[in-house]
């Protein structure tokens, strides 16, 4: 998955969030902001900057690179997604889930260590963090379990509907307002689902569902995101969300225990390291350009993953698919948009983003 901002997805990521001020008092903030950004100069000690420069990398205006690792993470996490559907015909999802989130959780330990130098485990919102990461969990799981009995296309098509449900939500969390022409947006985007669905007729399955669901706590975990953007660094929510992962699916997996085989195995590190590889490189893409020029090109994960179905399985999308996928993809490049004309009319100060894991 996804990882879509503006929010990406995949339908597997964090994301950069710019904190909006209000232009009325733009002057203001600018001559406040230098006067602070003087005081800490001058009373920061030399560790401390240090520390300040770790927790807020420099942005670079460098679009073409970032466009360039946007594709790049799109393969490793189609990579993830097929991987995932070939696997789930020999273990079950939440074993699936938990080798994924294990691998994740071994990459990640360098910053779990107390003296190490890339240490990440102080934070102010442990219990958000731990929340983002229950929210990660289930989307990967309900998106895994949806893998399983559908063409990876329709399932990849039905995540991508993350940003439209985070529209939703950012009103109810974030006190963002939404004007009409994004709800027209949002609605073409859930016109493009039902038809990928077709709910009721004979093509339907229930499993269609999960990755409606799974894309449902992605946008719960993007809000998350962009509730800690500016005051966490990105390898602290990867970190919490590792740990949160491996945690909750420990308690579960007994459950459903199936052994696996070495070939099994095999194929879960590679889920583990494709999807984090993929969720890292989005993270550095937000460095180079914002959400809304980005955005565009995470949809080339449905070529990707069709391919890749196609080769491993034999799936092609059917027509229906393909049109439900249209609408939207098409909803939500109109989002961008709109978040691109909205960022020009307001004054930003970058915050720190986080991808889709």
């Amino acid at each position: 998955m996804g990882a879509s901002k503006p929010l990406m997805r995949g339908p597997h990521g964090d994301l950069k969030s710019p904190i909006r001020v209000n232009p009325a008092h733009s002057g203001d903030f600018k001559s406040a902001a230098l006067a602070v950004a003087r005081l800490d100069s001058a009373s920061l000690q030399l560790s401390e900057r240090k520390s300040a420069a770790r927790r807020a990398p420099a942005r670079a205006d460098r679009p073409f690179k970032g466009i360039a690792l946007i594709l790049s993470s799109t393969v490793f996490l189609g990579v993830s997604d097929v991987t995932a559907k070939y696997l789930s015909a020999m273990l079950p999802s939440i074993e699936i889930a938990w080798l994924r989130f294990l691998v994740f959780a071994l990459i990640m330990v360098p910053a779990m260590l107390p003296r190490s130098p890339l240490n990440a485990m102080k934070t102010g919102n442990v219990g958000l963090q731990l929340m983002r990461g229950a929210a990660l969990v289930g989307s990967s799981l309900l998106f895994i379990s949806g893998l399983r009995y559908l063409p990876i296309a329709e399932a990849s098509a039905t995540g991508f509907v993350s940003p439209l449900f985070v529209t939703a939500l950012s009103i109810i969390f974030l006190s963002e307002k939404v004007g009409v022409r994004r709800w027209l947006a949002t609605a073409t985007g859930l016109l493009g689902v039902l038809i990928i669905l077709r709910p009721g007729g004979s093509a339907f399955h229930p499993a269609a569902f999960f990755p409606l669901v799974s894309a449902l706590a992605w946008a719960a975990t993007l809000i998350m995101t962009r509730m800690m953007s500016g005051k966490e660094h990105a390898i602290t929510i990867m970190t919490y969300s590792s740990i949160a992962g491996v945690a909750i699916l420990s308690v579960m997996v007994p459950f459903f225990w199936v052994t696996p085989s070495w070939q099994a195995i095999a194929l879960g590190v590679l889920i583990g390291v494709a999807s984090t590889a993929g969720q890292w490189i989005v993270v550095l893409a937000f460095r180079y350009a914002d959400a809304s020029v980005l955005a565009p090109f995470s949809y080339t994960q449905l070529v990707w993953v069709s391919i890749l179905g196609f080769l491993v399985f034999g799936e092609l999308p059917d027509v229906w698919t393909v049109v439900g996928a249209a609408f939207i993809v098409g909803s939500g490049l109109y989002t961008a948009h709109r978040e691109r004309v909205r960022r020009s009319q307001l004054l930003t100060v970058e915050g720190e983003a986080s991808p889709n894991a």
